[in-house]
Parts: C-alpha cells; sequence; structure tokens
C-alpha cells in the first residue's frame, strides 16, 4: 500500500541548536524524519491543495511570523516532551484562516516536539537535563514548506513559499 501524506509546516531555523540536539539525542527517530518544526495544517485540511497553495501564494507580510514559547513540558502520559506556545498565537491563527480560506473548523495549537512519544520515551532524568537546556522562548518563520510523507518514511519538501516581502514600505 501506497501511503501519501502531506502537511504545511514551519521549520524552524537550524540556528536553534538546542533543540536540534536535544532531537538527536532523546528521539534520533524523530530526528532521521523530519527536522524541527511546527505544523501549520494537518493533510485532512489542505485539500483541495491548489487552491491552498493559490492562497499562499498571495501572501505578502510585513514582518515574520512569530510564534511565542512556554517552557519545556512533557505529554501523552509522560512519554514525549514539547515547546508549547502561549496561549495568544493571533499570527498563527490568521495565517491559518488566511490559507484555509475561512474561519477555523478545528483549532490547531502551534508546538516544537523535542519527544515524540510514538517513537521515544521520556523519563524524569531526561526531562530534567531537557530542563537544564537554554530553549528559545520565541520563533520566527519567513517561509511555509509544502511537505510530504511516503509510506511512514522520511518527510520531504515538496515546495517552499516565502510569505515575508522585505520589498514593502
Amino acid at each position: 500500500m501506497n501511503e501519501i501524506r502531506k502537511q504545511l509546516t514551519l521549520f524552524v531555523e537550524k540556528s536553534n541548536e538546542n533543540i536540534e540536539k536535544i532531537r538527536a539525542e532523546f528521539n534520533p527517530i524523530q530526528y532521521n524524519l523530519i527536522s524541527c518544526h511546527i505544523t501549520l495544517c494537518r493533510e485532512d485540511e489542505i485539500e483541495p491543495i491548489e487552491k491552498i497553495i493559490k492562497r499562499i501564494k498571495a501572501i505578502h507580510l510585513k514582518k515574520p511570523i512569530s510564534i511565542k514559547l512556554n517552557r519545556a513540558e512533557r505529554c501523552a502520559g509522560g512519554k514525549g516532551v514539547l515547546l508549547p506556545a502561549t496561549e495568544n498565537n493571533i499570527e498563527f491563527r490568521e495565517l491559518r484562516e488566511t490559507i484555509l480560506g475561512t474561519k477555523l473548523i478545528k483549532e490547531q495549537f502551534p508546538h516544537v516536539t523535542l519527544m515524540h512519544p510514538r517513537n521515544s520515551t521520556c523519563n524524569e532524568k531526561i526531562f530534567t537535563e531537557i530542563k537544564k537546556q537554554e530553549l528559545p522562548t520565541e520563533l520566527f518563520f519567513h517561509k511555509i514548506s509544502l511537505i510530504e510523507q511516503r509510506n511512514g518514511g522520511k518527510w520531504n519538501v515538496i515546495e517552499e513559499y516565502t510569505i515575508v516581502n522585505n520589498n514593502i514600505s
């Protein structure tokens, strides 16, 4: 069976090396499947894809999307670890509404997954080590990536769309 999944993603810049260090050490499976990111729209939201891409190409922001983050917390019964966004995510919500062309039917809560519960297990020792790391409190995004996964394998970038127009005065 050939299962193909597509999503819209905001990739975290490589300059956040502490995030990637944590992911590589404590969740190497997920680290090798996909770079650190915040999921913008899941596969069930982006059909028909042609209309979605047209809306993305029409986005010309004056500044990058900003997402403020809280401290690391455990999730999924303690198996996983994430950096949840703060509650005020107006820019993220408005970007989703623009892309989807409608008011949101379901909310997507932005977060960075440090340890995915599907393929890692956190314990108190690991979580204590993660909490010692200096992690970002805010992330900025200049582009949206359309990504694809085939049969549970590595996620690949199909297309990237720059959403910040530095020429706007």
